[in-house]
């Protein structure tokens, strides 16, 4: 059995009057990411860490946002994509552990359904996906609401 761990990172800034997309869901709030897809940085940190654990480059490489294709694209259709590439590869999710840091709004009681978004694309249980929320005591970019972070750890396997 081939094991690997892929690490990812987004961030986004935030901006009053747009739609704030977060694990596959719309979260209601003021803000939402000034980004050329729907910047869903959730998404965006687990696709990196998928790519990266079988080394095929990262989301930027594969959904440059120099391209009008991936104009205000939905995340999950990125998310099925970076998936498809990894089971062309012989490649299944193990695990995801992930870490979205945002002041406001408060996102725990979405956090089941963004799990359960997130396993349904990459069609695991959502037993596999870790979906966790901080904040940074009002310091920094995220503390003002300037912005908003996520990082992710996946584990995938090639069964030989």
């Amino acid at each position: 059995m081939n094991i690997r761990i892929g690490h990812g990172y987004d961030v986004h800034k935030l901006e009053e009057g747009r739609h704030f997309f977060l694990g596959g869901i719309e979260i209601p709030h003021n803000k939402g990411c000034v980004a050329h897809s729907d910047g869903d940085v959730l998404i965006h940190a687990i696709c990196d860490a998928l790519l990266g654990a079988a080394a095929l480059r990262d989301i930027g490489f594969h959904f440059p946002d120099t391209k009008s294709d991936y104009k205000n694209i939905d995340s999950k259709i990125l998310l099925q994509k970076s998936m498809s590439m990894l089971t062309k590869k012989g490649y299944s999710v193990v695990n995801i552990d992930s870490t979205i840091c945002l002041q406001k709004p408060k996102i725990q009681k979405h956090i089941p359904e963004m799990v359960k978004t997130i396993a349904g694309v990459l069609k695991t249980d959502p037993g596999n996906i870790s979906v966790k929320a901080t904040t940074t005591e009002s310091l920094g970019f995220i503390g003002r609401e300037d912005g908003v972070s996520a990082y992710a750890v996946v584990l995938i396997q090639k069964l030989a």
